[in-house]
């Protein structure tokens, strides 16, 4: 890029959508930045950022895999509620089929303090996990997805509509965020290929002779 003098355009805006002013129970800090992990669906993050469009905002939730660094889960709404959490949260869970013990790690967001959020992750045995207050870095891989996002597919970009933002964004991470951008944190391969050479090594190692 230096060499052909080619530069990247970010364009900053903010927009928050973190309510945490609110009398909800806060769940403790599980992850306490511990990143590293190294079996699928052990840990989650989820979190919602915005989408301007011609119509206003369009709001994404997200659930990321720790190990697998491949979104597991995502929502797309006019409303930042607790549905929409809730479906990025169920489409996750339908798609991987955690078993028992799982970590749902989040901001302190009223939609995921909700009783409705926190009576569903009861119910599929998850554990909750939140971050300090005012601590962003706390949730640094789901921000960091949502960086990706900005700066690959949605900044610089007009949508006229919730649906055409909608429709760009499911490509972004269907075709290309799962399937093709190669990640450093799993030896520079994309998530669904790491996640396949995992399944083939606990496979076959689960068929290895006594």
């Amino acid at each position: 890029m230096k060499e052909a003098n080619i530069h990247s355009k970010r364009k900053k805006a903010y927009k928050c959508t973190t309510n945490s002013k609110h009398n909800k129970p806060i769940a403790p800090n599980r992850l306490k930045r511990n990143f590293a992990c190294s079996k699928p669906n052990s840990i989650w993050v989820g979190d919602i950022t915005y989408i301007p469009t011609g119509e206003g905002w369009l709001y994404l939730a997200v659930v990321k895999d720790l190990c697998l660094k491949k979104v597991v889960g995502y929502a797309f709404s006019k409303r930042i509620d607790t549905k929409l959490t809730l479906d990025a949260l169920n489409m996750a869970y339908r798609r991987q089929k955690p078993e028992k013990g799982l970590i749902f790690h989040s901001d302190r967001g009223v939609q995921y303090c909700s009783k409705e959020f926190r009576k569903t992750l009861c119910r599929l045995e998850i554990k909750q996990s939140m971050s300090r207050k005012g601590d962003p870095y706390d949730n640094a891989v789901a921000e960091n997805f949502f960086s990706c996002l900005k700066c690959e597919c949605t900044h610089l970009t007009f949508f006229p509509t919730r649906k055409v933002a909608q429709n760009e964004i499911f490509s972004y991470i269907e075709a290309f965020y799962n399937r093709i951008r190669p990640h450093s944190g799993i030896g520079w391969l994309a998530p669904i290929d790491f996640e396949r050479a995992l399944f083939l090594k606990y496979h076959s190692a689960s068929n290895l002779p006594a």
